[in-house]
């Protein structure tokens, strides 16, 4: 047998059947014994899952957010432009707020409510019910736009290029594995099949890293890397793509990533995706009966503090890969061939160098692990889904009925938002390269969501409507310029008409600066709105605004072991800017 073959042989399938059964197993007995130990469990419990401890709560984190799209996406954008995209990952500092800032107050409006809560019923609670609905509109739509449809993609993408399945058999086949185990796992299988997949993730990962340095440099790891800085130095017209900020208006990167504006950007989506984000911070929630507040923003914020660790992975256990591939696609005899200009082609990289590097038997674990990191992040989406639907919009309407029949309706509802997807991916296959996509979409999103939540939370004179008008009006303002995307190409194509000349500061304004001048934009709105409308209640100020009560629970939680953790996160964060700058 040829360990060193550069296609699957009948090990690597044998290991695959044999991994996939075991997996299968392994969240089987999780499942079984959290439903033995949760007699008399409703749908509360399908839908949110129980309190993990810290480690499994940040590879769950660490795994929700790894499991699509990095997979693909970033070691693409990293083939085409090298640390561009990285702002997007060095966001372990951002997830600390989450831990620190955010975690205390969700967790004492939980206690208020008596309930689990969504993050409708924060806005619901702090604004005004529609706003609620409203977040829960844009929830379910930012699922079809960077959620399933890019999850779906990914699967397609990497089952083409790895193991040569045509891309829709792979998009649709990831679907329905991800079904079967949502309806039977619930969010214990998601939380387990997360755990699982974090050490597979992380070796085969760096397996791919040093093996593809190893072969880069001739047997030297080292001499790969400089060869790896010395391709992508050279690229883009000796700009390079090893840089964090392109700041010389004649670098082809410049249009795209505009000088230090791109931090900024990029922390806009941080906010809204680690704080906000249903996805995110169902994961941080759970909470056992009778468990103190201290012992529940403990467990969280540690969860948080390891997850901001494990979030400086990726960009070694993908996105540098990446530009690896980029550099062996231009060494002869490598087995790499790639055309950069082509983002169908960069988005397979990663699948690439699995196929090309690794050796037999370490294939088929290593596709083990990428399965599972696809299914856990979609069966998550999956999951959010269900308890936005059911939670916000179905029991208010129809109360009174079974938790089966409740579980079934965010079953139906995760089907509908499931087939949007598939059908928006015709659509997003033609906006350029995957991470680009998404990180793109997010910054017409996101805008509206930092706004209300922050301003939400941090000022007691921002009223119940300006929260619904900020919300309502940023949301729209963010879908006007999608449809505008889709028609000029990202505002590269040439538009004729009067209408198209008078907005071409809207449609043709870069979108990391349009996205900071939209958060601009909203809070201004939600500011004015404030000085002419009725001013939040007493209860409302009290349960969700910054108070000395909430210092005091936060203060409660933590010892000098979290803070020194914390700041290594942020020094971890500060070199490799210092390194790529």
């Amino acid at each position: 047998m040829d360990w060193n073959s550069q296609q699957f042989v009948w090990l690597d399938w044998a290991i695959i059947v044999a991994g996939v059964a075991l997996v299968a197993w392994a969240v089987y007995r999780a499942v079984q014994k959290d439903k033995r130990m949760q007699q008399g469990a409703d749908s509360e419990d399908y839908l949110f899952g129980k309190g993990e401890p810290w480690y499994v709560i940040g590879a769950a984190i660490f795994a929700a957010n790894i499991g699509s799209e990095h997979l693909v996406g970033l070691a693409g954008t990293g083939a085409k432009d090298g640390v561009g995209m990285a702002h997007w990952e060095m966001q372990g500092w951002m997830i600390l707020i989450l831990g620190w800032l955010f975690v205390p107050f969700y967790q004492l409006l939980n206690n208020k409510l008596g309930k689990i809560i969504t993050m409708p019923d924060f806005l619901k609670f702090r604004y005004t019910k529609r706003t609620g609905s409203w977040l829960s509109i844009i929830t379910l739509i930012a699922y079809v736009l960077t959620k399933v449809s890019v999850t779906a993609f990914t699967g397609g993408i990497f089952f083409e290029y790895l193991l040569n399945i045509p891309f829709w058999y792979g998009a649709i086949g990831l679907i329905a594995i991800t079904a079967v185990f949502t309806v039977f796992g619930g969010m214990k299988g998601v939380m387990t099949l997360s755990a699982i997949q974090t050490p597979i993730l992380i070796i085969g990962s760096f397996l791919v890293l040093f093996l593809g340095l190893h072969l880069l440099g001739d047997g030297s790891i080292a001499e790969g890397w400089s060869q790896m800085m010395a391709a992508c130095n050279a690229a883009h017209d000796g700009f390079g793509t090893t840089h964090m900020f392109h700041t010389d208006p004649a670098d082809p990167m410049y249009p795209k990533f505009p000088g230090y504006v791109v931090f900024i950007g990029a922390s806009i989506i941080g906010f809204w995706y680690w704080c906000t984000d249903q996805h995110i911070v169902q994961r941080v929630l759970g909470q056992t009966k009778g468990e103190s507040n201290a012992a529940v923003m403990a467990r969280a914020r540690r969860g948080t503090i390891a997850a901001g660790y494990f979030k400086l992975l990726p960009i070694f256990m993908f996105l540098i890969p990446g530009m690896v591939a980029y550099a062996l696609s231009l060494k002869a005899g490598s087995g790499i061939v790639m055309d950069i200009t082509d983002p169908h082609d960069t988005d397979g990289a990663f699948a690439m160098m699995v196929k090309n590097i690794l050796p037999a038997g370490v294939k088929g674990i290593v596709t083990i692990g990428f399965v599972c990191a696809l299914v856990a992040s979609l069966a998550a989406f999956f999951n959010s889904c269900a308890t936005l639907f059911t939670e916000d919009f179905y029991k208010p309407m129809r109360k009174g009925k079974s938790e089966s029949h409740y579980v079934f309706i965010g079953r139906l509802a995760t089907v509908v938002v499931v087939l949007l997807g598939l059908a928006w991916m015709p659509i997003m296959m033609n906006m350029g390269n995957l991470y680009s996509y998404l990180q793109d979409i997010q910054s017409l999103i996101a805008p509206a969501m930092v706004a209300v939540f922050a301003l939400g939370i941090f000022s007691k004179k921002i009223t119940p409507k300006a929260g619904e008008w900020g919300l309502i009006g940023g949301f729209l303002i963010g879908m006007v310029r999608l449809f505008t995307n889709v028609v000029t190409e990202s505002g590269t194509k040439m538009m004729d008409g009067v209408f198209w000349e008078c907005t071409r500061w809207f449609w043709q304004t870069n979108w990391l600066v349009f996205e900071v001048w939209l958060l601009v934009f909203i809070i201004i709105l939600m500011v004015v709105v404030s000085c002419f409308t009725p001013a939040p209640s007493k209860e409302q100020i009290e349960a969700i605004t910054f108070t000395s009560d909430y210092k005091k629970a936060i203060r409660e939680s933590w010892n000098k072991w979290d803070v020194i953790a914390t700041l290594g996160v942020i020094a971890c964060c500060v070199a490799f800017y210092w390194y790529f700058w």
